[in-house]
């Protein structure tokens, strides 16, 4: 059996589906591009294609199933200049994901949709239908972000005359509590902690015992504030001498807040 290809449409369908790929990949990994820089990537990609295609070496399916991890790092080399191959790898783990999940989009689209003649996928499926899988993949990161924001709390820490802001997460799961008066505790980033290190003082320290799964065992600094404010929808909860442990790694990976709140304080 014979296939007919056009390396001409190839090379545009690679070059859409990669524009889309790209910014999308961006918007998960949370890397950011210009718009010069993605143009290139996805040209780079759909010329690569273009070459594995055309290597007369073996069958073609096996030939793309070998070419389509490097084809993915060298696109977000050129896009994002991330240098780790660690980094490179889970982006083109990322963004072989989507491309599965919007191939199958162009996939229906393009039998349901007579937009093109003599050659199977042409510009127009691939660029509606792509930008359909992009809006849909833009959709669900912002609606996991949503669902990230939906549980985060402005709060206010008194320091003299002035006020410390911090972007506080109520986390449900965190049972951290005093040892020995059963006082909840909250967990602060060892960054935003500089801020009002002046509360932090030897008679005010307390030793919070911890235990996480897959991780061992451990003793974590606290100190208690003589007040923290929550912004809460439509109150604000005045929570008096909290103790807030000082949390050495980082609180949040995208550095949507700065605290965890533990959730009794919201029952105020």
């Amino acid at each position: 059996m014979y296939y007919k290809l056009y390396i001409d449409s190839v090379f545009f369908v690679q070059f859409v589906m990669n524009l889309y790929l790209l910014s999308i990949t961006g918007k998960i990994l949370k890397c950011t591009a210009t718009h010069g820089r993605i143009l290139s990537g996805a040209l780079l990609g759909a010329g690569m294609i273009c070459l594995v295609i055309l290597f007369p070496v073996c069958n073609l399916r096996i030939r793309l199933a070998i070419g389509v991890i490097p084809v993915s790092m060298c696109m977000i080399r050129a896009a994002f200049v991330i240098r780790q191959p660690r980094l490179l790898f889970k982006g083109s783990m990322v963004m072989g994901a989507c491309g599965f999940l919007m191939g199958g989009v162009v996939l229906w689209l393009s039998g349901r949709f007579a937009w093109f003649g003599e050659r199977q996928y042409d510009i127009w499926t691939v660029a509606f239908s792509g930008y359909i899988g992009y809006r849909f993949f833009r959709f669900l990161v912002w609606k996991q972000h949503q669902e990230k924001t939906d549980d985060l709390r402005p709060v206010r820490i008194p320091v003299g005359e002035k006020n410390i802001r911090l972007n506080a997460f109520v986390d449900t799961g965190n049972h951290l509590c005093e040892p020995v008066n059963g006082a909840p505790v909250c967990l602060v980033s060892e960054r935003a902690a500089g801020d009002f290190q002046e509360f932090f003082l030897p008679e005010k320290y307390h030793a919070i015992p911890y235990r996480s799964i897959g991780k061992k065992s451990g003793i974590l600094d606290a100190y208690e504030l003589p007040e923290l404010i929550i912004e809460d929808t439509y109150r604000e909860i005045c929570c008096k001498r909290v103790i807030v442990a000082i949390c050495n790694t980082g609180i949040s990976q995208d550095s949507l807040y700065q605290m965890i709140l533990h959730p009794q304080l919201m029952e105020n």
